[in-house]
């Protein structure tokens, strides 16, 4: 367990390690082929009806989540701020689900522009949520607004870059690999809730997005039932469904546990 306040120097060192590293790889531009998805099959005067169907249960999700935390969730947080991170992430959700089926029914780099946002304010809410419970509610809430700055820029400068003849990449994928990292490195910081397993899981429902998302014509191909796009929504909407599932099965450690930065936490409560 890495003591709270060698934690701040930890995450800044991984993402100066990141950024640097990006700076050395050559520019990744977004490729054309990209939008030429599997499965164009349309239903009930849908394009592309798989893939823009499945962005529904981002919004189930993120629906669900909102009455949560304004509902009972509430007594679900030590600190009354620790809220307001998975609100937006949750909100996020909901904008993933429209963003996406926009850029879904006629794919190109324009409308990924809003497919791509949402995504960002999920993941850097997500991140600010780690940094309030593992570092300080301040800090967390502090760094909010400057997370959220960074994601949306991320996409932003590709785009612009794109306008202009010279796409890249890199600033986008360096922020969600940091905020994958975060998500693990937090595995490894004093808890204040027990459940704090399940970040790992989120980041394995990631992953499976990711592999299905390459692998969009070979599933297809299995059998033309659905595409690996259509299941990477599924695999990323479960994410957001985990995130709520740990938030509703946790419980707070006793303050010793949380304060002591070398503790062995208690087994995780909530049952299964």
């Amino acid at each position: 367990m890495i003591s709270r306040s060698k934690a701040p120097v930890l995450l800044l060192a991984v993402a100066l390690v990141i950024g640097i590293v990006a700076l050395f790889l050559p520019p990744i531009p977004q490729p054309l082929a990209y939008h030429n998805f599997a499965d164009q099959r349309g239903w009930l005067g849908i394009p592309n009806f798989g893939d823009v169907a499945s962005n529904l249960p981002f919004a189930i999700v993120g629906v669900a989540g909102l009455i949560f935390l304004f509902g009972n969730g509430a007594r679900k947080f030590r600190d009354p701020g620790g809220r307001f991170p998975y609100t937006v992430m949750f909100a996020g959700l909901i904008l993933t689900a429209f963003g996406s089926a926009y850029y879904h029914l006629a794919p190109d780099n324009a409308r990924l522009v809003w497919d791509r946002v949402p995504i960002m304010i999920v993941f850097m809410a997500l991140v600010a949520a780690v940094f309030t419970e593992r570092l300080s509610p301040r800090a967390g809430l502090a760094l909010f607004p400057v997370l959220q700055v960074v994601g949306i820029a991320s996409v932003l400068v590709w785009r612009s870059g794109e306008a202009h003849g010279h796409g890249d990449l890199r600033f986008y994928a360096v922020v969600q690999v940091y905020a994958i990292l975060v998500l693990l490195l937090a595995l490894l910081l004093p808890p204040r809730y027990t459940r704090g397993s399940d970040f790992a899981v989120v980041v394995g429902f990631y992953a499976l997005a990711k592999i299905l998302e390459e692998a969009d014509r070979r599933v297809f191909a299995l059998g033309h039932l659905v595409s690996g796009h259509t299941l990477k929504h599924l695999a990323a909407a479960a994410a957001g469904y985990w995130i709520l599932r740990m938030l509703k099965k946790r419980d707070f450690f006793p303050d010793s546990l949380a304060i002591r930065g070398n503790a062995r936490p208690a087994p995780e409560g909530g049952g299964e």
